[in-house]
């Protein structure tokens, strides 16, 4: 099964770019994420869209955030992906004749409902200042060093 790995990819490189405090090109975005820029450009572009971040072409271009990142939940940043679907789980018939597969259906649906609000009631808790300060909590307990915010070699 195939994960949706947007939300996780965007978080982190938002935290770099928070970190960096210059623009970062989509090229160097692209290496963090292990993807191509052109998929971050269309990553980044939601969140353009959005008002969370910007982009400058040229040299010493790239992108920022230009959010305040105590202003921002999850929530926020998973909207501006297009909200995709939560879970991978789904049912074998939308609109089953059997009726012991509509009871299956019914059960399996309220759980989905009951898991999604869930994670959407977190997600609008965390802000991006909550996980840049949850990073440097760690950063700071292992004695970090530049590699840990720049992913260099």
């Amino acid at each position: 099964m195939r994960h949706d790995s947007r939300l996780s990819g965007v978080l982190h490189v938002l935290l770099h770019m928070l970190e960096a405090g210059e623009p970062i090109t989509s090229e160097r975005l692209a290496e963090m994420m292990s993807t191509n820029p052109v998929v971050v450009r269309r990553i980044m572009a939601g969140l353009r869209d959005a008002g969370f971040v910007h982009s400058e072409k040229g040299h010493g271009g790239g992108w920022t955030v230009i959010c305040d990142p105590a202003a921002v939940t999850l929530d926020d940043i998973y909207v501006a992906l297009g909200s995709p679907p939560v879970f991978a789980l789904g049912h074998r018939s939308e609109n089953p004749a059997c009726l012991v597969e509509q009871a299956v259906n019914a059960s399996l649906e309220s759980a989905f409902q009951e898991a999604e609000q869930l994670l959407m009631e977190r997600l609008g808790a965390v802000t991006l200042a909550a996980l840049a300060a949850d990073f440097h909590q760690r950063y700071l307990a292992r004695r970090g060093t530049e590699k840990d915010i720049s992913h260099a070699s």
